[in-house]
């Protein structure tokens, strides 16, 4: 597994000593070793390596990564250009353009925003193949917890998008009144239509960093 090696190391390296991390990575390392398991190895903390902690400016919670062949890569809701592109996606692209009037993408890869200060997590970082949620109570949950905790004392404006009720269980932890937390309905096809259509969360957090000096994330995937 390829450890994070920018500046998330220091704030998360305390993680690494616990109990329940080591026995995780035992786990992890059983499972790459003997199931099919995804995201690839190498990808397994892409949400990290690709936003460093200094540059976060939003933050996206999923729940586990997609657990078909070639859909995930280590960014949450994010496939790979060549993949067809998820329906909680396709949904994301919808409420994009009737927001902001972003053109809908021909493939799923957010590496852009990603790029740009977006950080694209999942609560849970593996998943074995063809198995929703097969790696959820593991441990994962426990290190990203951590993660959320350490982005909550981070003294500058950041805007948290919680999107079902999994991760807005995550407000709990976010305290910090420099930061704005919206909550919506999942993004999900059996959701979606309950609230997060209609949402503005993209629009809303531009106009916040704005406010707040910040400059706003081009939401637009080519």
């Amino acid at each position: 597994m390829a450890g994070i090696q920018n500046d998330w190391l220091s704030p998360l390296s305390k993680e690494f000593g616990k109990p329940y991390y080591r026995q995780l990575f035992e786990t992890v390392q059983k499972e790459y070793r003997t199931q099919v398991v995804f995201p690839p190895a190498e990808d397994l903390f892409n949400a990290f390596h690709l936003t460093p902690l200094k540059e976060v400016k939003v933050v996206i919670l999923g729940q586990d990564p997609y657990h078909n062949v070639g859909q995930a890569h280590g960014l949450c809701f994010s496939v790979r250009k060549q993949v067809p592109i998820p329906p909680s996606l396709v949904n994301i692209y919808q409420e994009l353009h009737d927001d902001l009037g972003c053109t809908i993408p021909k493939h799923g890869c957010l590496t852009k925003w990603a790029g740009q200060g977006v950080l694209l997590l999942n609560t849970v970082l593996t998943v074995r193949a063809h198995q929703a949620n097969s790696h959820r109570g593991i441990g994962w949950e426990e290190f990203t917890d951590a993660a959320i905790r350490i982005l909550n004392t981070q003294d500058r404006p950041m805007v948290f998008l919680l999107w079902g009720s999994p991760a807005q269980r995550k407000a709990a932890m976010l305290d910090n009144p420099r930061h704005l937390v919206l909550k919506a309905p999942h993004p999900s096809p059996l959701s979606a239509y309950r609230g997060f259509f209609g949402s503005r969360h993209f629009s809303a957090a531009n106009q916040f960093l704005e406010k707040n000096g910040e400059i706003p994330i081009d939401w637009q995937i080519e």
